[in-house]
């Protein structure tokens, strides 16, 4: 009896303890918590220092510590088992940053003896801190007395090799995270649970033979060597890990195919992850002896042929299946219907076939499923009547043939979806209408239905039914009506509705409505009327497009007072006017601003304070004065990526003494002086036509290696073309047309092996042309880019949705003649278009048989000079040539038959020569030039000529009669009334002239340049008039 109720009372008084534990912590452990945080704040890298740091970790024993942030005790014994340094400092990543790299330049050392209090740690968190490693002798035996710490995570750090003999003191190790670490070597310890070698320095050097420390891991459960460079040599080794239920070998350096062989018998592995490598071949039918797999990831490789069915049809408990970007092709096999727990399904970017609604629809406990980037014949929204797990469907068609059906009057769907993306695809073929089931969902985070040919009132109810939308994109569709959210959106972040048939006024609380919003995108619609100013509200703004709309007025100063984080700001083609450039901008973020096709005047003032400023677009206003020396030289540009301010009234010399950029167009405008002699590592495009600049080429512009484009025509250079201009091996396109350049054409010219556009007409260019232009490459297909894409805004992911900021791109443009017309071409274009235009110049000599070389060329002028000799039958192998023009020179000679051959040739002249002889076959394109391709050749014949080529003799001319008729009935009266009115019209006309011109300095600048092309065409004209005579007399 005695003994009972003693036992009653050791049970009674152990149930005490427990229930009331232990209270307050034991002072040892809380000098040692505020011994790490000196630590860490003594060890705060510069820049960093986000006090207080550890607020609650304070010297004051009325504090209890086990209260404290980031501290976990046991409720028993009082002392600290947990204890959680995850990123201290609170860091801010963004997803496209390194943190590694980001680390490398805050790196410090760890003193680990200020643990030693810690005898009952069970789990330490030093993740994210940027620690290199142990401080030496500050005790790393001190590990030793943690002999009861199970969890250690030491990701995103910068430990090496050097960590690994500590980390074998810790005999009680189960869980080691050492992802995103720069560590090699052998394994630590013995007895882990779970191993974390993610993004280290391992590679594909540790074979077989180094791997023989795993057989020691027989504990081993997860292991994750992900994200390093093991080849596939490491797969057999890992046979030896019985226990193993998750495998991690994604992102390595894995090659060739996945045979039976290679894959060990793990039959407790549920997790299997071997996705972003480079292995070939099939799926292993072995793979089905996996019997516990849940998971299986081989996404990203090389894999091929169709899903065998004896393999992944056995893996009866598989819940997630990622097959994506392979290059599968087929059906799905119809086993697949089994697996009735698979709960994520990815088959995105293969090549799989046929009808998979009737598959779709017995998986019902799908959660994932992503179909994009195959060939299906469609899907069928019925598939998931069944199914109320859905959360996340993905359809991104590779063409609009695929057809998506989403509607059924009657359905309610049993889901609801947080992620939604239908893309580029024929939805609704019939009706074009957006989902009605969408009006059932309410918990859509994602949304992206662009590029679907949806037509009907812009859907604003969808806004107020998910009022936790983060992401939407309707872009590229037809919606029409006003855009009017319908309340706050406080969730969404990204919004794009671009390329639609909006219209109306934005509502004047729209700035009120999404208040947290980073991205919003209005561009292309019919939108108009002034801008609210409530914008101004949307202070976390960073992109903002409303450009190719009709908004009017000027912009708000709220816009530019208020988005203080504004990064790209576009209001190109609209209809915007005021002086926007002349006052300060308080966005001193501001990377990219494009403002083009608009009204606006004034001045670019020298306040625009925005130090990261790498593209403007200001080009087509009606902006005046000198252009700011900010813009050139400015160190934070060194980056810049184009300043663009052509078909303006700017005046004045160039500014810079450098540039930095990769495109600069100050074109049609009113700027003088000498070009400047740059030097850049960087420019591509220079486009400074149409001014007034003076002077010689000078030899720096050409030392620019990265040049693609240089157009400096239709100003007033002079001197010769420097023979340095081979220096500029990479150009593709010079324009010198419309100079009083001089001299001979420098046969350094032929050096440029990518070039394919060549102008320099309308120039006082002499000598021959040169024979070494057979290197000319004018079938040239590698693109070089000419579409320039600015992409400076952020990326964001969202559940997996890669959000690009990207608003625009500069489209390169040049002018060309051919065809008799000067023609623009623009973008991608010139990746195809090549031509050499010599024409309006003094070259003499014969035409060089080598230019029937240049066979991708597709315009070829040399007119209006002083060549003498026959036409080169080598001329008939320029199978793409479409304009010939060889008129007003001396050719003479027949012109050769082959010439036929050329089938694409739309535009052909020989006229005002001296040729003879029979006129080519009227064949092929030669059947559609009339007699004035020929004319001006006394000795040519036959058709279209009226000339018989069977005629001997020349008809001498008909005489003309001419008689001078004198009408001497008029009467004075009417003489004077004749003299009278005719004067006053002419008074009337020069005076309307005047005014005109006075009011419209564009059309000043039209007159000025006309006057000036009437003058050289006319003196081109006597010149070569002249020049042909007295070649005549002398001959």
């Amino acid at each position: 009896m005695g003994r009972s109720l003693v036992k009653c009372l050791l049970w009674g008084l152990i149930v005490l303890v427990h229930l009331h534990g232990h209270r307050g912590c034991f002072d040892e452990e809380r000098m040692g918590l505020l011994e790490i945080k000196e630590e860490f704040v003594r060890s705060t890298p510069s820049k960093t220092i986000r006090d207080p740091l550890l607020p609650s970790w304070v010297d004051d024993h009325k504090s209890e510590c086990c209260e404290w942030e980031r501290v976990t005790c046991n409720s028993t014994t009082g002392h600290v088992t947990h204890l959680s340094l995850h990123n201290i400092w609170d860091w801010e990543f963004h997803t496209e940053m390194d943190p590694l790299g980001f680390f490398e330049y805050m790196v410090w050392f760890l003193n680990v003896s200020l643990f030693e209090s810690f005898k009952e740690l069970r789990s330490l968190d030093l993740s994210f801190n940027a620690i290199g490693g142990w401080i030496e002798h500050k005790g790393s035996q001190i590990l030793l007395r943690l002999n009861k710490l199970e969890r250690l995570n030491l990701d995103f750090n910068l430990f090496n090799r050097s960590i690994i003999p500590s980390l074998r003191l810790l005999t009680s190790l189960k869980a080691l995270n050492l992802s995103y670490n720069e560590v090699k070597g052998s394994f630590p310890a013995k007895d882990l649970e779970m191993l974390d070698l993610r993004y280290n320095s391992l590679t594909g050097s540790l074979t077989v033979q180094d791997f023989k420390s795993l057989s020691k891991l027989r504990k081993l459960e997860h292991l994750d060597l992900g994200e390093n460079g093991f080849n596939e040599g490491i797969i057999r080794s890992l046979g030896a890990l019985s226990a193993l239920k998750s495998l991690k070998l994604d992102s390595n350096f894995m090659k060739g195919p996945l045979y039976d062989q290679d894959l060990p018998a793990l039959d407790r592995l549920e997790v299997l992850d071997m996705s972003m490598n480079d292995f070939t071949g099939i799926v292993p039918p072995l793979i089905g002896a996996l019997s516990s797999l849940k998971s299986l990831f081989l996404g990203r490789n090389k894999l091929n042929g169709s899903l065998p069915a004896e393999g992944l049809c056995k893996l009866q408990k598989l819940e997630e299946l990622d097959l994506s970007w392979n290059s599968f092709e087929g059906t799905l096999p119809s086993c697949l219907y089994n697996l009735t727990s698979l709960q994520l399904l990815d088959l995105s970017g293969n090549q799989f076939r046929g009808n998979i609604s009737s598959l779709i629809a017995g998986l019902t406990f799908l959660k994932h499923v992503d179909l994009s980037h195959n060939i299906f014949e469609g899907f069928s929204f019925d598939s998931f009547a069944n199914h109320s797990k859905l959360e996340f469907f993905q359809f991104i068609c590779q063409d609009k043939k695929a057809e998506i059906e989403t509607e059924n009057s009657d359905w309610v769907p049993l889901f609801q979806l947080e992620f939604l993306v239908i893309s580029n695809c024929s939805l609704n073929k019939l009706s074009n209408q957006i989902p009605k089931f969408l009006f059932h969902q309410h918990s859509l985070r994602v949304l992206d239905l662009s590029q679907n040919m949806l037509k009907g009132p812009f859907p604003n109810w969808l806004f107020g039914n998910n009022t936790r939308l983060e992401y939407s994109t309707l872009k590229d569709n037809s919606f029409s009506g006003n855009f009017h959210l319908p309340q706050c959106l406080n969730f969404t972040y990204w919004m794009d509705v671009s390329n639609n048939q909006l219209n109306g006024q934005l509502q004047g609380n729209i700035g009120n409505v999404l208040p947290k919003t980073w991205y919003l995108k209005l561009s292309n619609n019919n939108l108009n009327g002034p801008l609210p100013s409530s914008i101004g509200n949307m202070s976390i703004l960073r992109g903002f497009d409303v450009s190719f709309n009709n908004f009017f007025g000027e912009v708000p100063k709220e816009l530019l007072a208020g988005c203080l984080e504004l990064i790209e700001l576009a209001l190109s083609n609209n209809n915007f006017d005021g002086h926007l450039l002349s006052s300060d901008f308080n966005s001193t973020m501001l990377e990219v601003l494009r403002i083009s096709d608009n009204w606006f005047t004034g001045i670019i003032s020298n306040e625009l304070s925005s130090k990261h400023l790498s593209l403007l677009d200001a080009s087509n206003n009606n902006m005046s004065g000198k252009i700011p020396i900010w813009i050139c030289n400015r160190t934070s540009l060194d980056e810049a990526d184009g300043i663009l301010l052509q078909n303006n009234y700017f005046t004045g010399q160039i500014p810079c003494e450098k540039i930095e950029f990769k495109f600069l167009d100050l074109s049609h405008n009113f700027l003088w002086g000498s070009l400047p002699s740059w030097s850049s590592s960087s420019l591509q495009y220079l486009h400074l036509e149409e001014n007034r600049f003076s002077g010689s080429i000078p030899k720096a512009f050409l030392n620019i290696s990265e040049l693609l484009i240089l157009d400096i025509s239709g100003n007033r250079l002079s001197g010769s073309i420097p023979s340095v201009i081979s220096n500029a091996f990479n150009l593709r396109i010079l324009l010198l047309r419309g100079n009083r350049l001089s001299g001979t054409i420098p046969t350094q010219l032929c050096q440029l092996i990518e070039i394919s556009l060549i102008d320099l007409s309308r120039n006082f260019l002499s000598g021959t042309i040169p024979h070494c232009f057979q290197h000319f490459v004018a079938n040239n297909t590698q693109s070089f880019g000419f579409v320039y894409y600015s992409n400076r805004l952020y990326v964001s992911i969202v559940n997996g949705v890669l959000a690009n900021g990207n608003t625009g791109h500069l489209t390169v443009e040049v002018n060309f003649v051919t065809k008799y017309r000067l023609s623009s071409y623009k973008g991608s274009i010139l990746d195809y278009m090549s031509g050499l235009d010599l024409s309006c110049n003094n070259l003499t000599g014969e035409i060089p048989i080598e230019l029937g070389k240049l066979q991708g060329i597709h315009a070829l002028n040399l007119s209006h000079n002083q060549l003498t000799g026959s036409i080169p039958k080598t001329l008939s192998n320029l199978t793409e040539l479409e304009s010939l023009d060889l008129s007003h020179n001396s050719l003479s000679g027949k012109i050769p038959q082959e010439l036929i051959e050329l089938t694409f040739l739309a535009v052909f002249s020989v006229a005002y020569n001296n040729l003879s002889g029979r006129t080519p076959d009227r064949k092929a394109q030669f059947g559609t030039f009339d007699a004035s391709s020929y004319k001006g050749n006394s000795f040519l014949c036959g058709l279209p000529l009226e000339k018989n080529c069977t005629t001997t003799k020349d008809s001498p001319p008909m005489p003309t009669q001419s008689s001078d008729v004198s009408d001497e009935k008029w009467h004075k009266v009417d003489q004077a009334v004749f003299f009278t009115s005719f004067s006053v019209t002419c008074i009337i006309f020069f005076l309307g002239v005047v005014s005109v011109l006075y009011i419209n300095p564009r059309w000043q600048l039209w007159c000025y340049n006309l006057i000036e092309d009437c003058i050289y065409s006319c003196y081109f004209s006597i010149a070569i008039t002249l020049r042909k005579l007295f070649v005549r007399l002398y001959n």
